[in-house]
């Protein structure tokens, strides 16, 4: 029996941290989650994807049912075993057996420029900030961006040539969902995945290092 949460009408990472409680208490075999934007949709997805789940999107008219299901006796054995986000405990495993050889710089943007006084100066200065980071040479570890610095993820940023090569080179590129919504860009968005402050929070705690910008 597929158990089911209402998740609408709730603000990011409400849907996330609902459905994360109800796993990680009862680690149920199906569960359907309801939400009501694109971003909700696509942050439980891959909160369940990264638990071990199948996942099945339905809805139409920004309504989406995500439900996730659990396909083999091997997937919910895993998913007992970590209890925790699976994804968390690779890159905490990942961090201790690196953490002598390599620092893991976190850099969060939440503007589309540098600075007050004046607006094409601080885009200019934001444009040569991102054409700059390749020179953080492999300690540049994650770049998050909310609010305003969704902006520089979209199809006609200044910047989304050297962001695509950020993110090619091996860097990870986070861009806040309530963010894109709210501006109406979520379409738009050319680089890096989607996320949620979960994902954000738990980001920082994972980095050696966080810039703000």
């Amino acid at each position: 029996m597929t158990q089911k949460i209402d998740a609408k009408n709730q603000s990011c990472p409400a849907p996330v941290l609902m459905t994360k409680q109800v796993v990680e208490s009862e680690s149920p075999a199906s569960l359907a989650v309801m939400v009501d934007n694109d971003a909700a949709r696509q942050n439980v997805t891959k909160y369940f994807e990264s638990q071990g789940y199948d996942v099945t999107v339905n809805g139409t008219d920004g309504l989406f049912e995500v439900t996730g299901t659990l396909g083999t006796e091997a997937n919910t054995q895993a998913n007992a075993d970590q209890g925790a986000r699976p994804e968390v405990k690779a890159e905490a495993n990942s961090a201790d057996n690196n953490a002598a050889a390599q620092k893991k710089i976190m850099i969060m943007v939440a503007t589309d420029r540098i600075g007050f006084g004046d607006d094409t100066l601080g885009q200019k200065l934001m444009a040569s900030y991102i054409k700059t980071l390749k020179e953080i040479d492999g300690e540049l570890w994650r770049i998050v961006f909310v609010n305003n610095g969704v902006k520089l993820t979209i199809g006609d940023s200044p910047v989304i040539d050297d962001l695509k090569e950020l993110e090619a080179s091996g860097v990870d590129l986070l861009v806040c969902g309530a963010c894109l919504t709210h501006f109406n860009l979520m379409d738009k968005k050319d680089v890096g995945q989607v996320t949620n402050m979960l994902d954000i929070v738990t980001s920082m705690q994972l980095a050696d290092s966080v810039v703000n910008i």
